[in-house]
């Protein structure tokens, strides 16, 4: 299976269990030009005034410093790159979405900032820059070293359960963006188009000559 298969395979199984948003956008904020934060959803039918309430506290708040919404900006973008099909990660607006996500769901806070600085201490010690700052290719090195759990050393397993979180997110933001649903192929409900009886079955039935 591609990579980018087996990545929709993790969005889509997370848009099961309700992990998922309804629609993220980004704005300028006090952050980097690759952080993004998520406006407020300006769609409201339907919904709670709690709901709308909880929705703009978190909107309101920032969780992740500028350095980190960088950290994460790559990682997302080597996990899903732009290719011929669609935009990368960041295209999609997924820095966006897990800042939104860290907050709505504070479980994931405390392994995403330990494993970011986690990784920031690996590149340190073998690079002597922090992640960000260090070239392409030894941050593919970096990544390729806890991307594969099988493969990857026992020192290394903090590393590994933190990309996979990073990973399991980052699908999950990306195919339920409007480019990863583009990309999915996803057309949603349409009204059916009705053409007639397709020309094979008339013939099937020695009918193709008869007009009504």
């Amino acid at each position: 299976m591609k990579r980018r298969e087996s990545l929709k395979a993790i969005g889509l199984t997370a848009l099961s269990t309700g992990l998922l948003l309804d629609a993220c956008k980004s704005e300028p904020a006090q952050q980097t030009e690759q952080a993004a934060v998520i406006e407020a959803p300006t769609e409201t039918a339907g919904r709670q005034a709690f709901e709308l309430e909880r929705d703009k506290k978190l909107h309101a708040e920032t969780f992740f410093t500028p350095h980190e919404m960088a950290t994460i900006t790559v990682l997302a973008d080597i996990i899903i790159p732009k290719d011929e099909h669609s935009g990368s990660a960041s295209d999609a607006k997924v820095p966006a979405f897990i800042e939104f996500i860290v907050k709505d769901i504070p479980e994931h806070q405390l392994p995403m900032r330990g494993g970011l600085r986690w990784l920031d201490l690996q590149c340190a010690d073998r690079y002597g820059h922090a992640f960000v700052d260090c070239p392409a290719p030894q941050q593919l090195e970096m990544v390729t070293a806890i991307a594969y759990p099988a493969k990857a050393k026992p020192e290394l397993k903090q590393g590994v359960s933190f990309f996979n979180r990073m990973r399991d997110l980052t699908a999950s933001g990306f195919f339920t963006s409007k480019i990863g649903i583009a990309d999915i192929g996803y057309a949603g409900n349409a009204p059916n188009r009705w053409t007639g009886v397709p020309a094979d079955v008339l013939k099937q039935y020695g009918m193709e000559n008869v007009t009504v």
